[in-house]
């Protein structure tokens, strides 16, 4: 396959992982793993930075779009993005002292009860009935930001769909209003570690870039797609992407 095909398929990747994130969040499950395949001769640090340099533009966009036709509490939004951001740091730590294989069996099970419960529970998510108001929704949002930021840093793949569950079963949110919450959050704490990626210089601009731009326009159509059809839909793409994740850790488990 000539560079260019191999550009050109990766940037349909983009395309569709911009899509999957912007719905429901797990498009580094799409991006990363096709990277990882096709550009073999760079370093596993080059491959997370030149995914977060893409995908970070596409969840603006789609943040961007979420704010202006859904609406978001600016308060909690940015309390938990802070949190994500400082944990994500201290689970990159934790990396380093213990293996994230240890934990991945109990994760796969764990995510695998969600997604059924998801399944079964019809009606989980689809109303938009805050269990929490004023400072008790602050807090209660900020712990789901920490404990997601740092599965983030420590183990990391399915954060978004992870923090999308979160706010609904916890926050007692819908999935159109928790995607449109999950995506400032996933912003500020991506925009946080991709600023050690840039001061590190390993991001692969040549290939970033036009990853960007699909990943930006399959965040505005998954973005608007979320908008129109509303939670049902949204759910139905959160099982998808559960279903990927599972498959993505049975992999790094059975391999």
């Amino acid at each position: 396959m000539t560079e260019t095909w191999i550009l050109i398929f990766v940037c349909l990747g983009a395309l569709f992982a911009g899509f999957i994130d912007a719905v429901v969040g797990g498009g580094g499950l799409v991006q990363v793993p096709l990277l990882l395949i096709l550009f073999p001769q760079y370093t596993h640090v080059q491959v997370i930075a030149t995914n977060r340099f893409a995908s970070l533009a596409g969840t603006s966009v789609a943040a961007f779009h979420y704010i202006r036709s859904v609406g978001v509490d600016t308060a909690v939004v940015l309390v938990a993005g802070v949190a994500s951001a400082v944990t994500a740091f201290a689970g990159t730590f934790a990396m380093s002292m213990i293996k994230p294989d240890v934990f991945k069996p109990i994760l796969l099970f764990v995510i695998a009860v969600l997604a059924i419960y998801t399944f079964i529970k019809k009606d989980f998510g689809t109303a938009h009935l805050p269990k929490y108001k004023g400072r008790q929704l602050l807090i209660v949002c900020g712990l789901i930001g920490a404990a997601l930021g740092f599965y983030n840093g420590f183990i990391g793949p399915g954060t978004g769909s992870l923090l999308v569950f979160s706010l609904v079963s916890i926050a007692g949110m819908s999935f159109l209003h928790a995607s449109s919450s999950a995506k400032i959050i996933n912003a500020i704490a991506d925009a946080a570690s991709l600023i050690g990626f840039l001061l590190n210089k390993a991001v692969i601009f040549k290939i970033a870039i036009p990853m960007m731009l699909s990943n930006m326009l399959g965040s505005y159509i998954g973005s608007k797609a979320a908008i129109v059809k509303g939670s049902a839909f949204i759910r139905y793409v959160f099982l998808l992407v559960m279903l990927l994740l599972i498959v993505r850790l049975a992999w790094d488990i059975f391999k």
